[in-house]
This record gives structure tokens, C-alpha cells and sequence, in this order.
């Protein structure tokens, strides 16, 4: 088995409904996001995939968070824009952009150094 391990970032706002507590208040994040694909076999270039078409795979999905209100956003009209939501999200629409053979581990995604959430199935 294969890993390629990617690490982006993105900005955005949100607020944890009914959160008792400051983050029931706006606030920011400038979120970092890391992402593992797994692989059984390499390409003809011996490569898992290539790191330009991830990055940019990537790229466009962050690209609907980026400097948003998450709350805004379809996704979290119902579910709380928590890390571990967004972590899934992420990694559902992810999972359905990568070509046959080349799989999601797991994303993370941390709101701050030292506070982060993974998603995997």
C-alpha cells in the first residue's frame, strides 16, 4: 500500500450554534487541512497520482470554503460547521473526485497548532 500525504490551507469564518461558549460567537480560523491517499499500485510513472493534479483536485473543493461564513454554506444549514464536520465533508467530496484506484484515508483538519479533527471510514 501507497500514502501520498498533501497539506493545504484555507480561511473562513464561522459559529457553533448553541455552543455555550465563545465559539457560539463569530470568529475565524485560517484552518489547515491534511489529507492522505492511499494507493495498492503505482501509475506507469510510479506514482500513486500526480501532486499537481491533487493539489488541484484540492484546490477546487477548498475553494468553496475559502473566505466564506461556513455557516452560509448548503452544507452546514443543518449540520454544525464544527472541525469534525468539516473534516467529513472534505473528505466525502474528495472521495468522489479521485480516479479509480486511488482511495481517501483520512483528512484532517486542524483550526488552530494544536486543535484538529480526522475523518475516515
Amino acid at each position: 500500500m501507497f500514502e501520498l500525504v498533501i497539506e493545504t490551507d484555507f480561511s473562513a469564518a464561522h459559529n457553533l450554534r448553541e455552543y455555550k461558549g465563545q465559539c457560539e460567537k463569530l470568529h475565524g480560523h485560517n484552518w489547515k487541512v491534511q489529507v492522505v491517499l492511499k494507493a495498492e499500485k503505482l501509475d506507469n510513472l510510479g506514482m500513486v497520482m500526480d501532486f499537481r493534479d491533487v493539489k488541484k483536485i484540492i484546490g477546487e473543493i477548498l475553494n468553496k470554503f475559502d473566505h466564506t461564513y461556513l455557516n452560509d454554506l448548503q452544507d452546514f444549514k443543518v449540520l454544525n460547521p464544527t472541525t469534525e464536520n468539516l473534516s467529513k465533508i472534505l473528505y466525502a467530496e474528495l472521495k468522489s473526485s479521485l480516479p479509480k484506484g486511488v482511495k481517501v484515508d483520512r483528512v484532517t483538519t486542524w483550526e488552530s497548532d494544536r486543535c484538529g479533527a480526522t475523518y475516515f471510514e
